[in-house]
């Protein structure tokens, strides 16, 4: 069974980037505290907030109120955190394609200290009961510009990239806290622009004593987009041989839940407006900031706001 929406932005009429994302939808349960606590220790919780979360679905609601024609594709379980999840959705304007299961929607806890860091307990729920099967043919076709997967099992996200390859579509791929554990090899070929973090850029980049860089299963001509925090990002653009860094933007994080979510989004849709690596990864890092000094895995994001900070560096 599905639920599929067609979003608050069908009736534009002009032509906007059309995009897909396909991995993980939650029901974030945040918990703000002042330090988290030691073991059989015990701390106050200071503030209590819901709301929609999941990597896949966190950049698709970035990218759609930065104006591109979103979709996302996942699984819900047929509860009212999936209810509230697709509702939350649909008001940022994003189409979804959820399968629907009789398992519980993926609930997560959050616990988030006063420095903005972020302890994570998850229940994956009904998150992984999508297939490639799943998704309808014209939800992947030839007017896709991209797609964007997260983590999901390795054999799905290859299957989906396959798909969007054929589609003409650019493949982004941003496998998360689970890379080290999964054998994304087979999406990692397939990906034309690949997002992490440097504990991860680790366990796929090997420099020998010469300082020759191996990256792994990437493509020769794909992009390496890795996050540092609070210390900026780089980009390895494999296919003119650059390596350009970005120091980020001064940010009292609150929570940075979202924050990597809201980096990929946006480097996405300056690349989708046509903005170079430069601007990109600056526009990322802005993101990025953004999500980091707000409660909560999503943003709200919008052009003129970005520009504002970028025009005051």
């Amino acid at each position: 069974m599905s639920r599929d929406d067609a979003g608050d932005g069908s009736a534009e009429r002009r032509r906007r980037p059309r995009v897909l994302c396909a991995g993980h939808v939650n029901w974030d349960v945040t918990l703000i505290v002042d330090r988290l606590p030691a073991p059989d220790g015990e701390v106050k919780i200071e503030r209590r907030h819901q709301a929609g979360g999941g990597s896949a679905a966190n950049v698709a609601a970035v990218l759609a109120g930065l104006g591109a024609d979103a979709a996302l594709f996942g699984s819900v379980g047929d509860d009212e955190p999936g209810v509230l999840a697709g509702r939350e959705l649909s008001a940022a304007g994003v189409r979804t394609h959820l399968v629907e299961t009789d398992g519980e929607t993926a609930v997560k806890y959050l616990v988030v200290d006063a420095d903005g860091e972020v302890m994570v307990l998850s229940g994956e729920g009904a998150n992984e009961a999508f297939t490639p099967e799943d998704l309808p043919r014209e939800a992947l076709a030839a007017d896709t510009d991209l797609l964007h997967l997260t983590n999901q099992p390795p054999a799905v996200a290859a299957a989906l990239a396959e798909r969007g390859r054929e589609a003409g579509a650019t493949v982004s791929f941003a496998p998360g806290r689970q890379f080290a554990e999964r054998d994304f090899s087979a999406t990692l070929a397939l990906a034309d622009v690949v997002f992490c973090n440097r504990r991860e850029a680790a366990a796929l980049i090997d420099e020998d004593e010469d300082g020759n860089t191996a990256y792994g299963a990437l493509r020769e001509d794909a992009t390496l987009v890795v996050t540092h925090g609070a210390a900026g990002s780089e980009v390895h653009d494999r296919a003119t041989g650059r390596t350009v860094t970005h120091d980020g933007f001064d940010a009292d994080a609150v929570d940075t839940t979202g924050a990597g979510d809201a980096f990929a989004a946006g480097f996405l849709a300056a690349r989708l407006d046509g903005a170079d690596v430069d601007r990109s990864l600056a526009v990322a890092n802005a993101c990025g900031a953004f999500a980091a000094g707000e409660v909560g895995a999503r943003v709200e994001l919008t052009w003129d706001r970005i520009e504002t900070t970028l025009d005051g560096t």
